[in-house]
């Protein structure tokens, strides 16, 4: 296990960078504790698998300095570094046994015969594999032969860090979820550092302690999933999670009040004076979009009503961006509804970063 740390990387696949957009990493400060379990979270091209690949060794970044408990590994090999990787598609020897797969990386590091023995045995009760033990991996399931990839890093003592990219891209829905519960059961059993790149949220959020959303090469914010769905520091961590995500609404700012369109909404913050921004927008989840009657609220069109079973989605709009509202269990729908926003969970975004009070 190891602390890892990211000091000013940047990344570009050109021979000769010159300008920012040149990059695919733009700039990365970041550190993974020892132990913890993170995921890389972003839409694609957002930069979170050449991040991955530069932990593991695959990529060596063009600038900054990576290290693992304090010592510099950038120029170390992907062997030298013991990581083990768990790819998008399983990477198995097919005319091996399971058994061999996992003894394969033991053997390889001369482990003698009865260590081997006693290690891939405990692995295949941990990954539920033991009856197929003798089999040729060629005749597994897909999400058998992921099993696979996850115990021959689980099988080494020596692993400092196991990485995941979007490892169950081709598993099956109901089988996500059980890798997904057991991949969690395994972190909290073994302790190894695990990061996880996925562009799913419910795989990020259910998987990781500690969130890392990814935007156009850049950490856009690292949180909890709580911390990133109340208080999200970036408008694409407020659209890009939740389903559906954020509001967000284009405004101008009067001391603590935005308006939209000709229409007040009340903020918890103002922006400072001084701030010069190119652009400001409200955001607030459907979750705190209240329903009311006829002059209560902010005018609203209604679009659509998605029964979702427990709760309901109304798809409106308000001076022509889109709104959307949860409407819980038993709740009724106006017949000419109006928007109430919760001034408590209603944020203000200038020039698409969180506005925070006294900033």
């Amino acid at each position: 296990m190891a602390r890892i740390d990211l000091d000013h990387i940047r990344h570009s696949y050109l021979p000769n960078p010159t300008s920012p957009s040149d990059y695919a990493l733009k700039e990365v400060n970041l550190t993974f504790e020892d132990g913890g379990a993170y995921a890389l979270l972003g839409s694609s091209g957002c930069g979170k698998t050449t991040l991955l690949n530069i932990i593991s060794g695959l990529l060596t970044p063009s600038e900054g300095e990576l290290l693992f408990d304090g010592k510099p590994v950038t120029e170390l090999s992907t062997e030298a570094r013991n990581i083990a990787q768990v790819f998008q598609f399983p990477v198995v020897y097919d005319t091996m046994s399971v058994y061999d797969n996992l003894a394969f990386p033991l053997r390889n590091r001369g482990v003698p015969a009865a260590e081997v023995d006693q290690k891939v045995g405990e692995i295949l009760r941990i990954i539920d594999l033991e009856s197929k033990a003798k089999r040729k991996a060629q005749g597994l399931t897909a999400d058998e032969k992921q099993k696979i990839s996850l115990g021959r890093g689980l099988v080494r003592s020596d692993t400092n860090a196991i990485l995941f990219d979007e490892p169950l891209t081709v598993i099956d829905p109901h089988m996500k979820w059980v890798l997904r519960s057991q991949l969690k059961h395994l972190h909290k059993q073994f302790g190894f550092t695990m990061v996880y790149v996925t562009h799913d949220q419910t795989e990020a959020l259910t998987f990781a302690d500690k969130v890392v959303v990814m935007y156009g090469g850049e950490v856009v914010q690292i949180g909890t999933p709580d911390e990133l769905f109340r208080k999200p520091q970036h408008t694409f961590v407020g659209y890009f999670i939740g389903s559906p995500g954020m509001n967000i609404l284009p405004c101008e700012v009067d001391g603590n009040i935005a308006r939209v369109g000709g229409h007040s909404v009340p903020l918890p913050c103002g922006l400072d004076p001084k701030k010069v921004a190119q652009k400001t927008e409200v955001g607030i989840r459907p979750e705190f979009v209240k329903l009311g009657g006829a002059g209560e609220g902010l005018p609203l069109k209604v679009n659509a009503v998605e029964d979702i079973g427990r709760y309901r989605i109304l798809r409106g709009e308000m001076e022509g961006v889109a709104l959307n509202a949860i409407v819980g269990e038993g709740m009724s729908i106006p017949e000419s509804p109006t928007a109430l926003f919760d001034p408590t969970q209603t944020n203000l975004y200038a020039d698409s970063w969180l506005v925070s009070e006294g900033a």
